[in-house]
């Protein structure tokens, strides 16, 4: 679905995007599965920064704060985040290799940054180049905007899809 909001001003039209604004869905996603998505990542974000900043800083316990950033980025991108896509868009995963989901794509490149951060504080606990990467990427997937390039539904599929199973139950 396809809008487009303007501002009216006497008998002129003044559009406030270039493009029209899609919106895409299919399914409302329950409460008990979006907001533990939306709690998590938001707080995988304040970790992620928190924990660069004190790698940043060479602040002992760079380790623990890797691992609950990993841990709370995986719960909320990778175990929640598709629960909602398959509520929101009948799809658990429309990122690579199956689509151009940008959202699916920039959480698995943070989450690889993560883990790869966590591998090597786990062997190097004095390591801090990785833990700051991390947070960089963290910080340049954040400002991608959410489901840029995303799942979209198209509505002449799913009337055929309606039809066909109407069809037949009859």
């Amino acid at each position: 679905m396809e809008y487009q909001v303007a501002l009216l001003y006497k008998d002129k039209s003044y559009p406030l995007t270039d493009e029209p604004v899609i919106i895409r869905y299919k399914g409302s996603v329950p409460g008990f599965v979006l907001i533990p998505h939306i709690i998590f990542m938001f707080l995988a974000m304040v970790l992620s920064v928190r924990t660069g900043i004190e790698a940043l800083l060479n602040r002992p316990h760079i380790f623990r704060l890797t691992s609950i950033t990993l841990l709370f980025l995986f719960l909320g991108g990778l175990v929640f985040g598709p629960i909602v896509q398959k509520y929101a868009f009948d799809a658990y995963w429309t990122g690579w290799p199956w689509g151009t989901d940008l959202t699916d794509n920039k959480t698995i490149v943070a989450f690889i940054f993560w883990l790869t951060a966590w591998i090597v504080l786990y062997r190097r606990r004095r390591n801090r180049i990785w833990p700051v990467l991390a947070m960089v990427a963290m910080l340049a997937a954040y400002l991608i905007p959410h489901s840029m390039l995303g799942s979209e539904l198209d509505f002449r599929e799913l009337e055929a899809e309606q039809m066909e199973q109407k069809e037949i139950s009859q």
